[in-house]
């Protein structure tokens, strides 16, 4: 595993803990591509190399020179399919080297995989992330809720580490390794909010007025049946302006995303009228914070560009 990379004096630090690659273009891309372009210096963290995931596009065709039946085939090509998506939104990017979990499906799930992230002890599998939050001190972290906003193994798994980090990056006693970088404290820590109840109703509404067809209403159905529980947001950060460098990033996986689907189903201007945020839940702090906020940065900036 190599080194992540270090972050620099003077300038305001995001780093976003991902379980898999496309999660990053997925979940809080358009807030990720504002603050760069803002001048906020970014860091996507990548758990695994998202061997295990399933071509969801039906007219994906696998780059010159790659193959994509092995594990390590898979790997390599979506590597590419992450560069591309780094630079379509202008943030930098660190892989962990753990391998994808997979979905497992069945009554009973049967095990994970030998080799799977999360089956790794939890000292094993964070101690990455800690030296990596160490050499980049970023500000603000961003991960997962406990459910990992789903329940894939890679994404509940990433939380579990993600706040092991920020728990034991400050502490000069947990992590302690020869020639490592120095504690560093993160000082607020959020939780992505990735397709809420809320946001999809107002958006199928807002269609449906318009009298478009709104690919949302069999799943508010399902979900409103299921009784998913709401979490609290906190943070709303406005993000339409960058949804072109979003949709840049998401397309970029050729492999997971499908142009003609899902995720673009929804007018552009549709969605900058009716929803042009992205949302996020402040679950630990370290400096003083409001109730609302529009800036995963309140409270930081203006006395912590210089740590």
């Amino acid at each position: 595993m190599s080194s992540a990379p270090l972050g620099t004096p003077g300038r305001l630090r995001l780093m976003a803990v991902h379980a898999h690659p496309d999660d990053e273009s997925s979940k809080g891309a358009g807030t990720t591509a504002r603050y760069a372009a803002e001048g906020v210096e970014v860091l996507v963290v990548t758990c695994t190399g998202g061997e295990r995931g399933d071509v969801l596009n039906p007219a994906f065709e696998v780059p010159p020179g790659h193959e994509f039946e092995t594990l390590a085939g898979k790997r390599a090509v979506r590597r590419l399919e992450m560069a591309a998506a780094a630079s379509a939104l202008g943030v930098r990017q660190h892989w962990l080297g753990f391998v994808d979990s997979g979905l497992p499906e069945g009554d009973p799930l049967p095990p994970l995989p030998q080799d799977a992230f999360a089956r790794v002890p939890v000292e094993v599998a964070a101690a990455p992330v800690v030296e990596a939050v160490r050499r980049f001190r970023p500000h603000v972290l961003t991960t997962y809720d406990p459910s990992g906003g789903y329940p894939h193994p890679d994404h509940v798994y990433t939380h579990t580490v993600s706040m092991e980090a920020w728990r034991a990056a400050g502490d000069p006693a947990r992590y302690v390794v020869d020639g490592g970088a120095p504690p560093w404290t993160p000082l607020k820590l959020y939780y992505n909010h990735g397709f809420s109840l809320a946001r999809l109703r107002a958006v199928h509404e807002a269609m449906e007025g318009l009298g478009l067809e709104s690919p949302f209403g069999d799943w508010i159905e399902s979900r409103a049946a299921r009784e998913i529980p709401e979490r609290q947001v906190t943070t709303r950060v406005t993000v339409a302006d960058y949804f072109g460098q979003r949709d840049a990033a998401l397309v970029a996986h050729a492999s997971q995303i499908d142009p003609t689907g899902f995720f673009f189903a929804v007018p552009r201007d549709v969605e900058a009228d009716v929803w042009p945020w992205e949302e996020y839940e402040l679950a630990a702090s370290r400096v003083p914070v409001e109730p609302e906020e529009d800036d995963l940065f309140a409270g930081v900036r203006g006395t912590q560009e210089a740590r």
